[in-house]
């Protein structure tokens, strides 16, 4: 029975150290240009050199987004791009455009190139096209089932890799293809402006009734009619690993340090356990249902993996997440008097009862008993975002454990 990857993805320099120090196999990142997540931070060229230089030291793999659909303009920018990157040294490109797939092929060949669920990767045949071509791995597209998946790997060559995603958001067009935001907004999904009008809430108007707008109603639940619930497969492992999926995908590269800790430190204990003992799996699982809730999430479906879904996929009253935590801040160096430096991303004082999240799956509640500016200076709290400043929690910390506040 193969192992799978657990892939992660990472927004920042910070999320990506996060997401090797609690258990990622590999890590997915985008670049400031071509990559799907234009909203999100993204990484410049010094932050993916520092990055993959860091997993790569942990053993952690690091795979580099190229995913857009690209018009006649983007090109000459993507082959300087592909330059860029042959030197920095990803483990793999993950691209959906074929005018794309051959630049990375003439640049960079030594490179993988991962085909991305954007091209609607639905059958075995398309599997083994991309891999006469040359690709390493395929990842499949969302809309298919697990029986569906099974039948590709029985069909396709063994060192041909399916790539699947198994938790987090779910997009309401067929394989992320989607033009309402490109319609609505001039914001092109393709090219990665997403502005998510799936999430957004929507009436009718009669024709003859200009300006007169009427509520969207489904048994009296509210008007979010293309609002989607997020895939969580954390009790499904032994399904996907029989189906022989090569690597679980997590999505989420505009997700903060918290929520990537929190879903790879669970699945990392998930599948492991799994390996290790399937009645172990089986005996935990309340409580990596439990863990896996702390992070945001807007209520949980299994997606297509059971066949078509039904309207119990759709979350009608409501777009937001639900939130357990806020994040706090990571941990970084010992100042070697009980405080520990912290870059502080919410509000917390002292006094304040917050949790230390460690990577090994340990959770400690703690007081915090003392902050001091970088000069020394004590202080009661920390209002500004990103201010660095230093703690002292009443215990031995260590690099990248997570702090955070239970809501």
């Amino acid at each position: 029975m193969k192992k799978p990857e657990l892939l992660i993805p990472a927004s920042s320099l910070e999320v990506l150290k996060t997401a090797v120090i609690f258990g990622a196999d590999a890590v997915y990142i985008g670049g400031e240009v071509f990559s799907l997540r234009a909203k999100s931070k993204n990484f410049s060229m010094d932050d993916m050199r520092e990055g993959i230089a860091f997993a790569h030291a942990h053993g952690t793999k690091v795979y580099v987004t190229a995913n857009i659909l690209a018009h006649n303009g983007d090109l000459e920018g993507v082959e300087a791009y592909f330059h860029e990157l042959k030197e920095i040294g990803p483990d793999a490109l993950i691209i959906s455009d074929p005018g794309v797939f051959q630049i990375a092929k003439e640049i960079c060949p030594e490179i993988d190139v991962h085909i991305s669920t954007q091209a609607n990767n639905t059958n075995y045949r398309t599997y083994r096209f991309w891999h006469d071509l040359g690709a390493t791995r395929v990842v499949s597209a969302r809309e298919l089932s697990i029986d569906e998946l099974r039948e590709l790997r029985a069909n396709i060559p063994e060192e041909l890799e399916i790539e699947t995603f198994i938790h987090g958001a779910m997009c309401i067009s067929y394989s992320g293809r989607c033009l309402l935001s490109s319609y609505f907004t001039g914001r092109d999904a393709n090219q990665g402006a997403c502005t998510h009008p799936c999430r957004w809430k929507y009436a009718i108007m009669e024709e003859t009734r200009p300006g007169e707008y009427l509520p969207v109603y489904e048994n009296e639940r509210g008007t979010y009619i293309f609002n989607s619930k997020d895939l969580c497969m954390i009790d499904h492992i032994p399904e996907l690993v029989a189906a022989g999926i090569d690597s679980f995908k997590i999505e989420g590269r505009m997700k903060t340090a918290l929520y990537v800790a929190v879903v790879t430190r669970t699945y990392r204990q998930a599948i492991d356990d799994y390996m290790r003992d399937p009645k172990l799996y089986e005996s935990r699982m309340d409580y990596y249902k439990e863990e896996i809730a702390k992070c945001t999430y807007r209520q949980f479906t299994t997606g297509f993996f059971f066949g078509k879904p039904d309207h119990d996929t759709q979350i009608y009253d409501s777009n937001t997440y639900v939130k357990a935590y806020t994040y706090l801040g990571l941990i970084g160096e010992s100042r070697g008097d009980g405080y520990y430096s912290l870059e502080q991303r919410n509000k917390f004082s002292v006094g304040d009862i917050i949790e230390v999240m460690k990577p090994d799956g340990r959770d400690m509640e703690v007081r915090v008993k003392g902050m001091t500016d970088e000069d020394g200076q004590p202080m009661e709290s920390c209002p500004h975002p990103k201010q660095k400043i230093f703690v002292d929690l009443g215990v031995e910390l260590s690099s990248f454990d997570l702090l955070r506040k239970k809501d």
